[in-house]
């Protein structure tokens, strides 16, 4: 079966493509790649500590992280960076 291809609303197709292949849900890998900062690459996006609590849950939230509301920041960013 030839790759479909995820359609013209996913903004970073090798990022969605790479978290297909990672197993991720279609739904997952296009919000990921779809949020804010996927575009940016090698470094150039703002790190999550220099960013307050209420950016990184915002995020958190596009994402779809459960139970970011009683989270640390520190627990969020450990949650972006390992969903």
């Amino acid at each position: 079966m030839p790759n479909k291809s995820p359609g013209p609303q996913i903004k970073d197709r090798d990022q969605y493509e790479a978290l297909r292949d990672k197993g991720y849900s279609k739904q997952k890998s296009a919000r990921i790649a779809n949020s804010e900062g996927a575009e940016k690459r090698g470094g150039l996006a703002k790190k999550y500590e220099d960013q307050t609590k209420k950016e990184i849950y915002d995020q958190a939230k596009k994402v779809g992280i459960d139970g970011r509301s009683k989270m640390t920041k520190a627990e969020l960013i450990n949650a972006l960076r390992t969903n």
